[in-house]
């Protein structure tokens, strides 16, 4: 029995055995691709991504794909290093023009979390000035003063 299934490539009529049929894409740095991450605790999940490199490992060759993983008000940014050994993961080129990341509510994502981290930052500096000021006399009390040193003048 046949599976053979007649298909049109660029205006040509071929009749291709899909028992035989491969898949060979061209993908370049900067392509835009679809990743395929797949869970065995939930249903798989498709991410927008974009080819940031390939590593030509003798062995294994790899692709680098950056991705946002992009759910309910959080984005983050990951990174599948693709091979022939990637068990949990696929990618396809990007061809639909419906498939895009949000650009304005992931960078509304990424600016929160700066914010929140430089609140932080502020936080631990303020508690920092706090300690300094306000338990000096513990050391004061224990260590002597350190010896004050007079930059030498070099005469020539």
């Amino acid at each position: 029995m046949s599976e053979k299934t007649l298909i049109e490539i660029n205006g040509v009529n071929m009749e291709v055995d899909l028992r035989y049929a491969k898949r060979v894409d061209e993908l370049r740095i900067g392509d835009r691709v679809k990743v395929l991450i797949k869970s065995a605790y939930s249903a798989h999940e498709v991410h927008p991504g974009v080819i940031v490199g390939f590593e030509p490992f003798k062995e294994l060759p790899t692709i680098v794909v950056a991705y946002i993983k992009d759910n309910y008000g959080t984005a983050e940014l990951k990174f599948l290093h693709y091979n022939a050994k990637s068990d949990g993961a696929e990618i396809v080129a990007a061809a639909d023009e419906d498939f895009h990341p949000d650009r304005d509510r992931i960078m509304a994502h990424f600016d929160r979390q700066i914010a929140a981290k430089l609140r932080e930052v502020e936080t631990i500096q303020e508690q920092r000035r706090y300690f300094e000021l306000n338990f000096r006399q513990y050391w004061e009390r224990v260590a002597p003063p350190a010896p004050k040193h007079e930059p030498e003048v070099l005469e020539g």
